[in-house]
């Protein structure tokens, strides 16, 4: 069973870094200090636990209106489950309540097409960030 709740406490907070780091530090070698960062103080947090243990993780920050989907992380055992669309789904939700009407990511270039299913569309040009090749995109929250 899949569930995805909004932080809400420093457990949640810490086993929703847990899986950032896991994932990006250790499997992707993303610098630790680019990896947590100052737009975590202000950003909602999210934790989805798979048959209730945590398994992924993402954040979303509101910048000029827009929102920003960010850090979404989901363990290796637990990909093709179905809970990073899950989790996807419950970031918009939470921007759909904060009043947004366009969510915007900057995807891994091997996750393009995962997004893309979600109804994401690519704009702009491929860039690196952590040494990963990224491309933004962005879906509309009315559709």
């Amino acid at each position: 069973m899949i569930e995805v709740v909004t932080v809400t406490n420093e457990q949640e907070l810490a086993d929703a870094y847990a899986i950032r780091v896991q994932v990006f530090v250790d499997e992707q070698g993303v610098p630790m200090e680019e990896e947590i960062d100052e737009l975590d103080r202000t950003a909602d947090h999210f934790l989805a636990r798979l048959n209730g243990e945590p398994a992924g993780a993402g954040r979303l920050i509101v910048r000029d209106g827009v929102g920003l989907l960010g850090r979404l992380a989901v363990l290796e055992r637990t990909r093709g489950t179905g809970l990073g669309a899950a989790l996807v789904r419950a970031i918009e939700d939470r921007g759909r309540e904060r009043g947004l009407t366009t969510v915007e990511l900057h995807a891994q270039t091997q996750a393009q097409g995962f997004y893309e299913k979600l109804g994401y569309e690519p704009y702009g040009e491929i860039g690196m960030d952590a040494g990963i090749p990224h491309i933004w995109m962005r879906r509309s929250l009315s559709n």
